[in-house]
């Protein structure tokens, strides 16, 4: 619990982050200070339209590249010593290269140069322990 892996799907870094419960908690109240905390500008399917974009709260899956110029974010666990995300952070991820921040659920703040949140790929679980990136479970 509140580890990430990251696996490579079609060619791009697949982020595999195993929510705790504090971390789930942490994904409500922050909506003001998203630019789109409902997902509206995703193409996300109905079962992923949700407050954590995934099909189980307590797994996160996303490609981990920034949506603002193809960078890397690196997770910044809450109450990161980080000036670059500022006091009551509460976790998410950071793109050190133009300062874009995203929150545990990958959705981007207001004001940041990254236009979306993060790319939710196609994905299905089979099973409790086995997950498979690149179908989804309508497939």
């Amino acid at each position: 619990p509140g580890g990430m892996k990251t696996v490579e799907g079609r060619g791009k870094p697949v982020w595999i982050q195993r929510r705790t419960p504090e971390m789930i908690a942490a994904l409500d109240g922050q909506d003001a200070a998203l630019a789109d905390p409902e997902s509206r500008r995703d193409d996300l399917p109905e079962a992923l339209r949700n407050k954590g974009r995934s099909a189980r709260p307590d797994l996160f899956v996303a490609i981990g590249i920034c949506t603002h110029l193809g960078c890397s974010p690196t997770a910044v666990a809450a109450g990161s010593a980080n000036p670059s995300v500022g006091d009551g952070w509460q976790g998410g991820f950071f793109c050190p290269c133009h300062g874009s921040t995203f929150d545990l659920a990958g959705r981007v703040f207001r004001n940041k140069p990254a236009p979306t949140n993060l790319e939710i790929p196609p994905h299905r679980f089979v099973g409790d322990t086995r997950l498979i990136v690149g179908e989804s479970a309508e497939a």
